[in-house]
């Protein structure tokens, strides 16, 4: 961009992320907007905290902050007219279409419904919404009782309702850091403003949320497929109608394809970090330390890491084992860690940190373990490898090519048994891992830095602003 253009203007759309929570995309996005100081950002948040709490400072080029409540019935905007005729009409046609297996377009749906009207009282007051909703309950859900479904059914249609009434910010780009109601949001600015709709995801939406769901102990029966259904079909809307979409390796690109984005308008821009960030001086302690970093929460699977904490604690007297992250996004699941902890008699050599500046620890960590079950192409191995610190992972999503599928520090997924033996294999070869380090050191450079990563989304956004 020349000096005499004007500043492009970027809208990231998150859902349940930055600037409120702390982790790999969060880390990501603050540090891509630091990075593009040429570019004005606005951030367009999607959460379902009415008071959520700043976790970063934000840059100075981020110029707009609207967020959006999820959660929160929206009163219809006054002066907002709609033409329900028309809209009953479109709606009708699409759920007939995808009912029928269709991929119906929402163009005309969206541009349709006015920014500032929200669906969520018209969807149960006309005859003929009612009529498909008792009718969607006798083919779905004989089995449960009408009201069950009928909840459901409001429930997951409130949300979309709030996300697709929803004013937009103004941007020359959307930016959507997933599908789902982010997605869909950015998809709903892309037709109404007429600008370009991004899509760049780190882990599959649709796939996060089925997990989730299946956990869960409060949806059964067909809540639980439609709720899963919500989710796969958005997905599906945004890959077919993102005009750019990015994956961090190659897997998931393919996965994205499967499900309607079109290939030559799909690539791959792996994560990347500087390396001088995280390349710490060196100061080693007496005995051993053994580390994970990231979030207490389920899809860590802190309870394997404490698991495999035990087996290497009973092995090694001079060893300590540290969970380094933030303690309080789920706090239930971080009192059942603490008791499993108190319960194994680990207390003395098991450390919660809560949230630290990392690079003190990993200027003494002898290994990183990640124990998630559900990972993309996680930022805490690439900074382990800028502060040589050997890693032993789980084999989920693009680690086992990031580790060069080296069977000698990868893991299927709850297996604690395998990740301490990784550990105890680099304790025991300190020169093969010294060999490892060195070679992942230079990966990074070449691979993942964050200069490549930088230079691949200022090419984005430009080619985003050519399609015009």
């Amino acid at each position: 961009m020349s000096n005499s253009s004007p500043r492009l203007r970027v809208c990231f759309v998150i859902e349940g992320s930055y600037p409120y929570v702390t982790g790999g995309v969060s880390a990501w996005v603050h540090d891509l907007i630091q990075g593009l100081e040429e570019i004005d950002f606005v951030l367009w948040t999607i959460s379902a905290d009415s008071k959520p709490k700043l976790r970063y400072t934000l840059p100075d080029n981020v110029v707009e902050h609207r967020n959006l409540l999820l959660t929160e019935q929206q009163a219809k905007a006054f002066g907002v007219h709609l033409d329900t005729i028309q809209l009953t009409h479109e709606v009708l046609a699409k759920h007939q279409e995808i009912f029928r297996g269709g991929h119906p377009s929402f163009r005309t749906m969206i541009e349709t419904i006015p920014e500032g009207y929200y669906l969520s009282e018209l969807s149960v007051t006309q005859d003929e919404y009612w009529n498909l909703i008792v009718g969607m309950n006798q083919k779905n859900n004989p089995i449960y009782p009408f009201t069950d479904y009928y909840w459901a059914w409001k429930s997951a249609h409130d949300l979309m309702f709030t996300v697709l009434g929803a004013p937009a910010p103004q941007a020359d780009i959307y930016h959507a850091l997933s599908t789902g109601f982010a997605g869909l949001a950015a998809l709903a600015a892309k037709y109404r403003h007429q600008k370009r709709f991004l899509l760049t995801e780190h882990g599959l939406y649709h796939k996060e949320r089925e997990i989730e769901i299946r956990k869960s102990q409060f949806v059964r029966g067909y809540q639980r497929d439609m709720w899963i259904k919500v989710y796969n079909r958005l997905s599906e809307v945004c890959y077919r109608e993102a005009d750019l979409i990015t994956a961090l390796f190659e897997e998931n690109r393919q996965k994205q394809i499967e499900l309607g984005a079109d290939p030559s308008r799909c690539q791959v821009i792996p994560n990347g970090i500087d390396p001088t960030k995280f390349g710490v001086q060196r100061q080693p302690r007496p005995g051993y330390h053994v580390g994970l970093v990231g979030r207490v929460v389920p899809i860590k699977d802190i309870k394997t890491f404490i698991a495999a904490g035990k087996i290497l604690l009973d092995l090694y007297d001079d060893l300590t084992v540290y969970c380094i992250g933030p303690t309080d996004e789920d706090p239930g699941y971080y009192e059942d860690c603490m008791r499993m902890v108190t319960s194994l008699k680990m207390e003395d050599r098991f450390i919660f940190t809560g949230r630290q500046n990392v690079l003190e620890y990993y200027s003494f960590l002898d290994v990183l373990m990640l124990t998630s079950i559900r990972e993309a192409q996680p930022l805490v191995i690439l900074e382990a490898w800028a502060a040589g610190v050997p890693v032993v992972s789980t084999e989920v999503g693009n680690v086992g090519e990031m580790l060069e599928y080296n069977t000698r520090y990868l893991s299927r997924p709850k297996d604690p048994e395998k990740l301490a033996d990784g550990v105890r294999y680099i304790r025991e070869n300190p020169k093969e891992a010294a060999i490892t380090l060195k070679s992942n050191r230079k990966r990074l450079e070449t691979l993942y830095s964050r200069n490549i990563l930088l230079q691949a989304y200022r090419d984005l956004y430009a080619q985003a602003r050519d399609l015009g």
